[in-house]
């Protein structure tokens, strides 16, 4: 099967499910690629509708951790969190209560997302394989899989990430790496990427952001 691989997503509810009316279940794999949640208006229900595509669709539906899922789970195990909350938890915890939601049993879901999806042309993780880190699977490192902001390391297999929010889909040559994180919670797009399992890219999907999933801005 094909891959399609989605970026940051960030509580932008509506955006989302207009991405996954886009995905093609009969030949895609999804892989959303990291931070479902903050910052946009409908965490709660980005996570349950993760959660059902997970369930209904198994292996075919890949959900990646990001870092601000390992500084929820951080927080509602550990609290408080602060971190998270100045970048979007606090919101995101009002949005709980208001919806009812059970965030305890959806950090219990957050915490088995797996930090990649690879196979032996593509690795697709949050914020990559960084040049520098000791150990990128570290989930506390600046420099591992979910915080990384530095070159990545070329490892022979085309890379996809998030993490780093630009306009517009960025390549780079030395890495061969794609970041696919377009700032949708701050009102751009979000973008998905169809590919081969060999790497080779077959199209780009790029949904402009709802105004119904950003906050005003004061």
């Amino acid at each position: 099967m094909n891959l399609f691989v989605i970026g940051d997503v960030h509580g932008c509810y509506v955006t989302f499910l207009k991405m996954i009316d886009r995905w093609d279940k009969e030949t895609e794999i999804l892989i959303q690629l990291g931070d479902l949640i903050d910052r946009g208006n409908g965490s709660p229900e980005v996570v349950k509708l993760a959660r059902h595509l997970k369930k209904t669709y198994r292996d075919q539906a890949v959900f990646i951790k990001g870092n601000h899922e390992y500084e929820m789970i951080e927080h509602i195990t550990n609290p408080p969190n602060n971190n998270w909350l100045k970048q979007g938890g606090s919101e995101t915890l009002h949005q709980y209560l208001a919806t009812g939601q059970d965030i305890k049993d959806d950090v219990s879901w957050l915490r088995t997302m797996p930090l990649y999806w690879g196979n032996d042309h593509v690795f697709i993780s949050h914020a990559g394989i960084s040049e520098t880190a000791n150990n990128p699977f570290n989930e506390t490192s600046e420099y591992g899989i979910l915080w990384n902001r530095g070159p990545l390391k070329n490892i022979q297999k085309l890379q996809i990430i998030g993490h780093t929010p630009g306009d517009w889909p960025i390549y780079d040559r030395q890495s061969n790496s794609w970041n696919i994180d377009t700032a949708a919670v701050f009102g751009n797009q979000l973008t998905g990427m169809k590919l081969k399992q060999s790497g080779e890219l077959i199209d780009w999907i790029h949904i402009n952001t709802d105004k119904r999933d950003m906050r005003k801005r004061r």
